[in-house]
């Protein structure tokens, strides 16, 4: 069976950085930090008091209000970036088979607010069990998926990927292979996430998995700094467009990059540490370039996962020299979590949007936050250390890993026709 080559047609970003594609790819190319004292409650008793939050986003400037109250955050944030996507897209203005659009978002926590919000209300009356009736349409992470469906009438395969911080390179992925195999004709795809509230910074805070530089929350994402101590929470979401290349060019649509692999792979190690040697990374990596039959000196630029932790840091780039070899040297290796915090179960979505966009553009973004070199990491790499660096990129690599131990590559090449 041959199968069928796919594209990205459209594009949506609400990011810590930026509201739109444009805001958020201009603010990628500038370094901008979007980490800052968190706004949405008072964490002064918290270990970490900052955050990379959405700014100035009124909910109901994008959905109606009276809509908006049954919908959790995480849920906002995926019709604000599907509707900029499709609109991006035009695919609804070809008259398209409903039927052959589908829709597999990614979130690895769902409605961890309205979770929050309902046993808080719980435990403070009087123990008569009196609960909202949206508290579980509105919490359960598929629902977002099925919001973006009811909302434009797709009717092709729709679900929700949940793998931690993976969840939606495993969203783009699936869509990916349903596309190629002929199983639909496009697939809204992405991921977002809403965990800055209290018992998303408590609990990873009890992992001592964020830093804790309060004194300066701009500089606290600091991937591959020999000071790095945790990396900075973050929300929002991204959106893509895939389709079947026939049907893209058949409506005349504008093409932005076209998708060639995907890989995935478990490190069967340890709840929320990577393996050591990079093992699960190098074999998804592996998988990917497999996948995509490209080798791997024909990969120019890699956005890492690189959450500015003192172990993952290490583990990634043991594992890109294990991948790519002499190859690595020739490489530009950035992470954007230096600018935008950690997404979780969106991560994966904006940094294939910020893949798509450099090889669209032929611009690296940087890794920002960079002021110590790690002795433990080989010095020859290309970091992208703190400003942006042109260069021609052909193809680009996204890596998301997620606890657990799951590790999901996406590989993106320019559209030459």
């Amino acid at each position: 069976m041959e199968l069928k080559r796919v594209v990205v047609t459209g594009l949506g970003a609400l990011t810590p950085i930026g509201n739109t594609l444009d805001e958020y790819w201009t603010a990628l190319q500038e370094g901008k930090s979007g980490a800052a004292t968190i706004t949405q409650f008072d964490a002064a008793l918290f270990k970490t008091q900052f955050a990379c939050e959405v700014k100035n986003f009124n909910v109901n400037d994008h959905i109606d209000r009276k809509e908006a109250r049954k919908l959790d955050q995480f849920s906002q944030y995926a019709l604000v970036t599907a509707k900029e996507a499709v609109e991006d897209s035009q695919i609804m203005d070809s008259s398209p088979n409903l039927d052959r659009i589908g829709v597999i978002w990614g979130s690895g926590i769902g409605g961890l607010k309205t979770f929050q919000d309902e046993a808080k209300n719980f435990f403070a009356g009087d123990g008569t069990p009196r609960f909202n009736p949206f508290f579980i349409p509105k919490m359960i992470a598929d629902i977002a998926a099925g919001h973006i469906s009811i909302k434009y009438g797709f009717r092709g395969p729709n679900y929700v990927t949940v793998s931690a911080c993976a969840s939606s390179t495993n969203a783009i992925i699936d869509s990916f292979n349903l596309i190629r195999l002929g199983k639909a004709d496009a697939i809204v795809t992405g991921g977002s996430e809403a965990g800055v509230n209290e018992m998303g910074m408590g609990g990873f805070n009890a992992l001592r998995a964020l830093s804790t530089r309060n004194d300066s929350p701009e500089t606290a994402s600091r991937p591959f700094d020999q000071d790095r101590d945790g990396f900075v929470l973050g929300e929002g979401g991204g959106c893509l467009i895939l389709e079947e290349y026939d049907h893209a060019i058949k409506r005349g649509a504008t093409i932005y990059a076209e998708v060639i692999g995907g890989g995935m792979s478990g490190d069967a190690h340890h709840m929320t540490a990577p393996h050591p040697e990079g093992l699960g990374a190098i074999n998804t990596m592996k998988a990917a370039l497999e996948d995509a039959q490209i080798s791997p000196e024909q990969i120019d630029y890699i956005n890492v996962h690189g959450t500015s932790t003192p172990l993952g840091d290490i583990a990634e780039t043991k594992a890109i020299k294990g991948v790519f070899g002499e190859h690595s040297y020739s490489l530009n290796i950035s992470s954007t979590k230096s600018m935008t915090g950690h997404l979780l179960g969106a991560a994966g979505a904006i940094e294939a949007i910020a893949c798509v966009m450099a090889v669209k553009e032929d611009i690296v973004p940087p890794t920002i936050n960079h002021f110590t070199d790690d002795p433990d990491l080989d010095p020859k790499l290309n970091f992208t250390f703190n400003k942006s660096q042109k260069r021609t990129i052909d193809v680009a690599l996204s890596n998301t890993f997620g606890f657990g131990g799951h590790n999901t590559s996406v590989i993106v090449k320019k559209f030459k026709g």
